[in-house]
């Protein structure tokens, strides 16, 4: 696609599902979903631009995140899949909502776990264009490893520390694996601070959006308050007792949500599925 090779995987049968990481994770975010979702729905799970097994080009503007987006339009072409439901972690969700934004006759549902639109203000895109650039140079400079430390002690990912030690340490061994040059050129070219903001466009979406944040993650359960309002006919479920990552730490209870909404999506059912983690 455009020079650049992404490496994915297909299991399950019915209504495509496309899933799309966060940074610094691959296509095996997804694997423990596989049996809530495959006797449902053939589950497309590929590397994002810079991650897993697909290429990481060393130009940081081939990471633009319209031009990423403009090659999961091909990509999806390519697989004769004229529409699929969409799901996004984080950085991937940003590309989801970026990607639904740009080409919604390719989206048949939106589900958006701990995303954003972007930055709205000027001095905001310029502050965190500038941090992005000090962390992929240290990337860069000082090798995974001490990135991989720094990374997992950022407040973002403080809850994931009541994880079992086996599933922590997967997730660093994930994020060991992969590519320093797809890593810093994905926070240089693909970073919050480099996307547009798709604020306004919030309000223009038909597909049907399910936003979903933890508890513990304030920031984001605010970002995605401030959504709702600019897209009303979006539903919001916010988890209890849960932090930035849901699927690793609700993983059953996000599965269940997450079907629930596709299957009913998929069923012409008006839903509504705004509530609390029970």
């Amino acid at each position: 696609m455009d020079g650049v090779e992404y490496y994915y995987e297909i299991v399950g049968s019915g209504p495509p599902l496309l899933l799309l990481h966060g940074f610094t994770g691959d296509y095996r975010t997804w694997l423990p979903f596989v049996k809530y979702w495959k006797e449902s729905y053939q589950l497309i799970m590929i590397d994002i631009l810079g991650h897993g097994k697909s290429d990481s080009p060393s130009d940081q503007n081939r990471y633009d995140i319209k031009s990423v987006a403009a090659d999961l339009a091909f990509f999806l072409e390519q697989l004769n899949i004229e529409k699929a439901h969409v799901l996004g972690y984080s950085m991937g969700g940003r590309l989801a909502l970026t990607f639904a934004i740009l080409y919604p006759e390719k989206v048949a549902s939106l589900i958006l776990e701990s995303s954003s639109p972007g930055l709205q203000l000027a001095e905001e895109k310029k502050a965190r264009i500038q941090q992005d650039e000090k962390i992929a140079n240290m990337i860069l400079d000082q090798g995974l490893e001490e990135f991989v430390h720094y990374w997992e002690d950022i407040p973002l990912f403080s809850s994931q520390k009541l994880l079992e030690a086996k599933v922590q340490e997967q997730i660093r061994i994930h994020r060991l694996e992969q590519n320093p040059i797809g890593l810093a050129n994905s926070l240089k070219g693909m970073g919050t601070g480099k996307q547009p903001s798709w604020w306004p466009e919030l309000s223009d979406i038909k597909m049907p959006l399910l936003l979903l944040c933890g508890e513990l993650d304030t920031k984001f359960c605010q970002l995605n308050g401030n959504m709702k309002d600019y897209a009303p006919h979006a539903q919001l479920h916010m988890f209890l007792e849960a932090g930035h990552a849901i699927h690793v730490e609700k993983p059953d209870y996000f599965g269940t949500i997450v079907k629930k909404f596709i299957d009913n999506v998929e069923r012409g059912v008006n839903q509504n599925v705004d509530c609390l983690d029970k």
